[in-house]
């Protein structure tokens, strides 16, 4: 087993020798822009530390790491425009760096790019990524639509969101472990597991960022802080607020959440205030603790050494404990 860093540093090599730009420039040069601004490799770390848990060469799962890579990018590209987000990564967005029209376009490309790469692989593995594949970016698609109907609605539960969350982020997580097993010819009991520990380390990592879009450093975070706020999005601080809060404090929230004043950094205080005083952000805290010890719960039932459990484990606790 390699160290966190060593398989980011495998990982970018080998991204950046991909994400040279061709003709035409401009439906290339923005993937080339959004592949290399950095971000956290969280996933296609996640595919090559799977492959080697599971007695597999992490070198033959690059190709199903970086599809996992170009599809989320492609994911973020389009997120960006449905939220007429300014910042990725602390710099522009594809669509503010160049336009709508190519932000669309060459994010199109990037999700054609992502099943390409399978075809690296000999067949059965190509069916068995491509089926995961499938399954998952549909699944994505289906999470970021509820999270746009949840903007409108003022009756979301926090099981919806917790489903929404599930969907638009942890799916994914839990896929890029699960093709790491699937190139390394893991038992299917193993490639579930995997799966099922990389969902619930999903779904905490979400709830994290939930929680540092509201109270993160900007300069560390790389976007804008408060903007789940003022996008009026209902997460978790949100819900666990309105459950919490006194009836003054409830209706405050309410209203801040259904209007688009042209002050939003008192919206932003509002908001933070209340879900500080509510208790909303101790209880969110405590949800991130809550997955991670069930991503670790998994791990009972994987056919792996102790010392490969702990590996995992510890990069759990790094998630949980980031601050970006």
């Amino acid at each position: 087993m390699l160290s966190i860093e060593k398989y980011q540093q495998i990982f970018v090599e080998y991204l950046e020798k991909y994400s040279a730009v061709k003709e035409p420039k401009n439906l290339y040069e923005p993937i080339e822009y959004i592949l290399n601004l950095g971000g956290k490799r969280l996933r296609p770390v996640l595919t090559l530390m799977s492959t080697n848990i599971f007695n597999g060469d992490h070198k033959k799962a690059l190709n199903a790491a970086l599809s996992i890579e170009v599809f989320h990018n492609f994911s973020l590209v389009h997120d960006d425009i449905m939220d007429d987000a300014p910042l990725r990564r602390g710099k522009e967005t594809v669509h503010e760096k160049w336009n709508i029209n190519t932000g669309i376009l060459s994010g199109d490309a990037m999700l054609i790019l992502a099943y390409q790469l399978f075809e690296n692989y000999d067949a059965s593995t190509f069916q068995a990524l491509a089926k995961l594949f499938s399954k998952t970016a549909l699944e994505v698609c289906e999470g970021q639509q509820y999270d746009v109907d949840f903007e409108t609605r003022q009756d979301v539960t926090i099981s919806e969101y917790l489903k929404m969350i599930e969907y638009k982020t942890a799916v994914l997580v839990g896929a890029a472990m699960k093709m790491g097993a699937i190139v390394a010819e893991a038992s299917s009991e193993d490639q579930n597991s995997i799966y099922n520990f990389g969902k619930n380390l999903g779904i905490a990592f979400q709830l994290q960022d939930d929680y540092l879009d509201a109270f993160g450093d900007p300069k560390m975070f790389g976007k804008q802080v408060g903007g789940d706020i003022i996008e009026n999005k209902k997460t978790y601080l949100y819900l666990k607020a309105l459950e919490f809060s006194n009836e003054s404090d409830k209706l405050i929230l309410e209203q801040l959440f259904s209007s688009n004043p042209e002050d939003i950094s008192n919206k932003i205080t509002l908001a933070k205030q209340i879900f500080e005083s509510s208790g909303s952000a101790e209880a969110t805290k405590k949800a991130i603790q809550d997955y991670t010890n069930m991503a670790f719960e998994v791990l009972n039932s994987l056919n792996i050494s102790d010392e490969k459990k702990q590996l995992l484990k510890d990069f759990g606790i790094g998630l949980m404990n980031r601050t970006i």
